[in-house]
Order: structure tokens, then sequence, then C-alpha cells
């Protein structure tokens, strides 16, 4: 039989497609049908023991604990930089972390990204470490340097494995990207923990600070062997190989039941740039979200946190002098952190199109005058203090980290899922720009905040 020049055009396993608008509506349908129902075929194999979940819990914490026991050491920081004029202040370099992210070579395959991100940040911790119990006090101001230049570096780094990390569980379900959110929070809550025991218990800080750049070490390279253990995972593999049809390019593929070796995460071995244009305009609500929740959370944590005092100060005990701010600040705030985000696991609203979100996002701004008017010190401008109460300051810290955790993890999971998921990857990277601006704008307004109390 001859086929007619319309059969072929019609030919479902034609590679040939015409470039109509009803044609790639009928593709975006049938994204949309697939995503919805897959068929029996494509069936997604069970995550047995919850694997795929636990790694990505346990990248989670890797990603920040690292950075969180660097900068949680302080009075290590002092005792070896105490004959320097220019002391290092423990504030994450906000500003390089974005310029780093928009650097971010989109076509190097995400693999790479993440592994080499873990390696370097491994190495770095590896040479602090052992600068531990060297003596420095021949070269202060060249382990300044040195030390300056590692969190710089360890920055970088951290951000571009956050960021690729977040974007690849775009590909997944939302438990997963739930998980590795809950894992960053976990990796403050316990940073916060060791900074409580090192103040109770530690009567060498050299000895303390060893602890914690050994425990970071560890931890880093036991998330470099689960990295490398989750593509044989069935349940990661799944997910990890493009299987759905291409609905932003001239051809459409046929979903494939033989398992790709070669395959990554849908994007990330991509070359060309991802169209930037949809990823804004699909997201730019939940953007607003990230972006203010994260400017309200920075504005009052830690700046004016920590210069909360206790009202009964002038007695002396060690809750109202020397524990009262890590515990009402530090460890309670990531401990309601880390509940906010462990609840999206099992609660999910309000939904990413609706006006509740923002509306409580928005809300959250009353939490600012809250926090000014405890028992701040020292005051120039406002003498008032309101809440002549300590507990006053542990509620409105729990709610700030509680509000935090919960929404932001929604805004953040919502965001690759609401695009193609071809998409999803470097939709996660925006999320995490997102994120990153609130806390760059947060972190600079605090500083005209403190100025005005």
């Amino acid at each position: 039989a001859i086929i007619s020049e319309d059969d072929f055009r019609h030919t479902s396993n034609s590679t040939y497609r015409t470039a109509s608008s009803s044609l790639r509506a009928d593709r975006e349908a049938l994204l949309e049908k697939l995503l919805d129902r897959p068929p029996p075929s494509l069936q997604r194999p069970e995550d047995r023991y919850n694997g795929t979940y636990i790694i990505f819990f346990s990248l989670g914490i890797g990603g920040l604990l690292p950075w969180n026991f660097f900068v949680t050491a302080q009075e290590y920081w002092i005792f070896k930089l105490n004959n320097c004029s220019s002391p290092a202040t423990g504030e994450e370099p906000k500003g390089s972390d974005i310029l780093v992210k928009q650097a971010s070579p989109r076509g190097v395959p995400i693999h790479v990204r993440v592994l080499a991100s873990l390696t370097v940040m491994l190495a770095i911790f590896m040479v602090m470490t052992v600068l531990v119990k060297v003596d420095t006090s021949s070269w202060t101001h060249s382990f300044f340097t040195i030390t300056i230049v590692c969190m710089v570096i360890l920055s970088g780094t951290s951000t571009i494995f956050n960021s690729s990390v977040f974007g690849m569980t775009g590909s997944f379900p939302m438990r997963n990207s739930q998980a590795l959110i809950s894992g960053g929070a976990m990796g403050g809550t316990l940073s916060a923990v060791a900074s409580l025991v090192d103040l109770a218990v530690a009567s060498d800080v050299t000895d303390s600070t060893l602890a914690f750049f050994l425990t970071a070490d560890i931890f880093l390279a036991l998330c470099i062997g689960l990295y490398l253990l989750l593509p044989r995972l069935d349940y990661a593999r799944y997910y990890m190989k493009p299987v759905w049809p291409t609905v932003f390019s001239g051809e459409e593929q046929l979903p494939q039941d033989s398992p790709n070796p070669t395959s990554v995460a849908p994007g990330s071995s991509d070359p060309q740039t991802p169209p930037l244009g949809p990823i804004l305009k699909k997201t730019t609500g939940l953007g607003f979200c990230i972006v203010y929740l994260f400017f309200v959370s920075s504005l009052i944590f830690p700046a004016v946190c920590t210069n909360i005092e206790s009202l009964s100060k002038g007695s002396g005990s060690p809750w109202s002098t020397k524990f009262f701010v890590p515990l009402t600040t530090f460890l309670l705030y990531n401990f309601a952190d880390l509940c906010g985000r462990q609840i999206t696991a099992w609660i999910q609203v309000p939904g990413p199109r609706s006006k509740v979100l923002p509306g409580l996002v928005l809300l959250r701004t009353c939490l600012v005058p809250l926090f000014v008017f405890c028992n701040y010190q020292p005051r120039v401008h406002l003498h008032t203090v309101a809440f002549q109460s300590d507990v006053y300051p542990v509620l409105f810290t729990s709610l700030l980290g509680l509000s935090n955790g919960y929404l932001s993890t929604l805004a953040l999971i919502y965001g690759p899922k609401i695009v193609p998921r071809e998409l999803a990857e470097a939709t996660g990277v925006v999320m995490t720009f997102y994120m990153c601006l609130g806390l760059v704008l947060g972190s600079a307004c605090s500083a005209l905040l403190v100025h005005l109390i």
C-alpha cells in the first residue's frame, strides 16, 4: 500500500510535526493527561524503606550543616582571631550566593555539579579541621585571609549544591522536595544543640571546634556516598529519566519503557538555556511569597532576636544570662522552623494558586513590631517595652520559626510542580534565587531596623 503524505503527517511514530497551535495544545493536553494518570507501563516503583526520602533528607542536612557549624563556633574564631583588627563576623556573604547562582553553568550535568560541590566543601572543612590544632598566633592576619576565602568558597559551593539538588527534586513527588527542605532545618537545629552542649560542658574551645568540624567532615563524606547510591534505587531512577513528552520543543517523544543509562534529571544536561519567561510567569505569585517570607524572617532573625534580653537578667542566673539567647533564639527558632517544614509532609494547604497563601505571608508583617517591643537592648529611640515577660519572646520566636518553615516549604515545593516537568529543575533554581533575594533584602534592612530601635 502507498502511504500518503497525510498519513505520514499523522503517524504516531513520526518525528515530523506541524508547528500549528492546535498541535501544541494537543501535546500540552497529552502531558497533563499523562501526569494525572500515567499508563500502567509507567507506574512508579515503590520507595522501599523510604530510601529516597532519607537520602534527600540527609542531603538537606549536608547542604547546610557544614556552614552552620562554621559560623556556630564563635568562641573559636574569637580565640583564633583575637589579634586581628577585622575579626570574622559570622555572617554569610549572601550577595556572593546570588552571583554564584547566576553564574552556575547550566550545561554542566547535575551529578557533576552536586559531586563537585560536595567534594569542594569536604576539602574546605578538612583544611579548617587541620588548622584547629595549629598555632596561628604568629600569622593571625594570614589565617584570617584563609578563613575569609574558605567562607566565600564554602558559601558559593553550598549554594550550587542546594540549588542543584532542589532543582532535581522538582522531578520527584513533593514529599522528596519537602524532605530536602526539612533536612536543611535539621542541620540548623543540630548546630544549635551542639552550640548549647559546647556552652555547657566544653572546657577547651579548640576541642569542641575540632568535634564540630570532624562531624561536618564525616557527614559530607556520607552525603557523597548517599548521592552515588541514589541512582541505584529503582524509585529514584524512575524519576531521574525523561519519560514524558516534550512540549516546548518542535518534537513530541512518546514515553520510553526501557531505561536510558545515560539519562539524568530532565533538563540537567541540556546545554540550551531553559526558557526563563514561562518560569517567571508561572511562579510570580509564589516568588513574591518566598521573597517576602524570607525578608521578614531575616529582618528579625538574628539581628533583633539576639538582642532581646531576659527581664530577670539582673538576677545573675545562668538561664537569664548564659543560656537565654541560645535557647530562646537559635534553638527555639530552628526547632520551630523544622516542625513547620515537617508538617508539610502531612498537610499542604493552602494550594499554590490560593489567595490565602500570600495573605498569610503578608500577615507575618505583624511579627516585626511584636519583637521590637520586647525587651530589646540597648534602646535609643523607642524606649517603651510593651511585653514585660520572658514568655513573649519565646512565643513570638516560635511563631516566627513555625510560620517560616511551613509557608516557605509550601511555596518552594509548589514551584517545580506548576510548570512542565522538563522545566522543573530550572524552576527549582529560580525558587532558591527568590529565597536568597529575600534573605539579602531582609539582612540589609535589619541594620536599619536596629538603628531605628
